[in-house]
């Protein structure tokens, strides 16, 4: 299916290009989320008119998404665990608990689909790097510090 991008997705394209994706990456995804249109010769047309509108809109939706970042980077979030001896959790620490802790610290607007935790859950006790996507151009690093609650 041809479509219009109507902001940039990461590994497709930039706002305003015309690729072809699977049909139900268009129906399911892309279209739902306002993130593209199908490519018919109305849309284009709309679209070369309302061009101007979309970029001013991602590139205040970018500047935002940066200072947040800047106010984010380096941030270190503290969440309290049961673990047990070994320096263990009982269960772990996942993305959503996360952007729960950043909700926590002022910063609202995180979802979990945005933080991205390179080895996985995080099942000891100690520092480990987390990255939050805030924009698909902007990544922040953020330490993620786990203290052990011992029963």
């Amino acid at each position: 299916m041809q479509i219009i991008l109507l902001e940039k997705v990461v590994n497709l394209g930039n706002l305003g290009d015309i690729v072809k994706v699977k049909d139900g990456y268009a129906r399911n995804f892309l279209v739902p989320c306002k993130r593209a249109r199908r490519a018919t010769k109305d849309a284009i047309a709309e679209f070369e008119v309302r061009r101007n509108e979309l970029e001013k809109v991602a590139a205040e939706k970018l500047e935002a998404a940066q200072a947040q970042g800047e106010k984010m980077s380096g941030l270190t979030v503290q969440i309290s665990q049961k673990a047990g001896v070994d320096s263990r959790l009982f269960g772990s620490i996942t993305n959503a608990d996360i952007a729960t802790a950043l909700k926590g610290q002022g910063f609202g607007n995180v979802e979990k689909s945005q933080v991205r935790l390179p080895q996985g859950r995080i099942k000891m006790i100690g520092d480990h790097p987390v990255q939050v996507a805030l924009h698909t151009d902007v990544l922040v690093d953020v330490i993620v510090s786990v203290l052990g609650e011992h029963a």
